[in-house]
C-alpha cells in the first residue's frame, strides 16, 4: 500500500536535472545547436503530455533519452541504421601534470575524436556517446535504443572499430606531418 505521505515525484523533479545531458545528446546526433535545442524542447513537450503513461519505478532517464532519440529519428528521412564492423577497445591514460605542450596536444586529439565521431553514422555515434559520455549501462542503452543488450554490445563493438577506422589515418597523417 503506498503511503500517501510521500509525495510523488513530479514531471520537473524528474526531467530538468537531465536537461544537460539530453542537450549534449541531441547536439551530438543533430550535429546543428539550433536542431539540437528543438529536438530537446520537442522531447520535454512530448514526455510532458505522456507523463501520465511513466511507469513509476522504471527508468525515467532511459525513457527521456529514447523518446529524444525517437524525435531526432523521426526528424531525419532515409536515415541508414546499417552498417558492419568489428574490433577492440582503446584506452588513453591521462598524465598527472600536463605540460603547455601536452594539454595543446591533448585539445588538438579532443578536436580530432570529435571530427571522428562526427563522421560516424548516427547509430554508432548514438551508441557510443550513451555509454561512454553518459556512462549509460547496456541495458539502460537497450532500453534507449529499442534493442536488445546483446545488439548494444556488438554495435558498440562496431562503433568503436569504425571509430578507430576513422581515427588512425588521422593519427597517422599528424605523426608524419610533425
Amino acid at each position: 500500500m503506498p503511503d500517501k505521505d510521500l509525495p510523488r515525484a513530479t514531471f520537473a523533479d524528474l526531467a530538468l536535472p537531465l536537461f544537460d545531458q539530453l542537450y549534449n545528446f541531441a547536439r551530438w546526433l543533430a550535429q546543428d545547436g539550433t536542431e539540437a535545442e528543438d529536438l530537446v524542447q520537442e522531447t520535454y513537450a512530448k514526455a510532458l503530455r505522456g507523463f501520465s503513461s511513466f511507469q513509476p519505478g522504471t527508468n525515467f532517464r532511459a525513457w527521456m533519452f529514447r523518446i529524444l532519440r525517437n524525435s531526432f529519428l523521426t526528424s531525419r528521412t532515409g536515415l541508414k541504421t546499417k552498417v558492419a564492423l568489428d574490433d577492440d577497445d582503446v584506452e588513453a591514460i591521462p598524465s598527472a601534470r600536463p605540460t603547455p605542450e601536452q594539454v595543446l596536444m591533448e585539445q588538438a586529439n579532443r578536436e580530432m575524436l570529435r571530427e571522428a565521431l562526427a563522421g560516424l553514422p548516427v547509430p554508432y555515434r548514438e551508441i557510443l556517446l550513451l555509454c561512454e559520455v553518459e556512462e549509460m549501462s547496456y541495458e539502460e542503452i537497450a532500453q534507449v535504443l529499442g534493442i536488445p543488450a546483446g545488439t548494444v554490445m556488438s554495435r558498440l563493438h562496431r562503433a568503436r572499430k569504425a571509430l578507430r577506422a576513422e581515427l588512425l589515418p588521422r593519427l597517422r597523417e599528424g605523426a608524419h606531418g610533425v
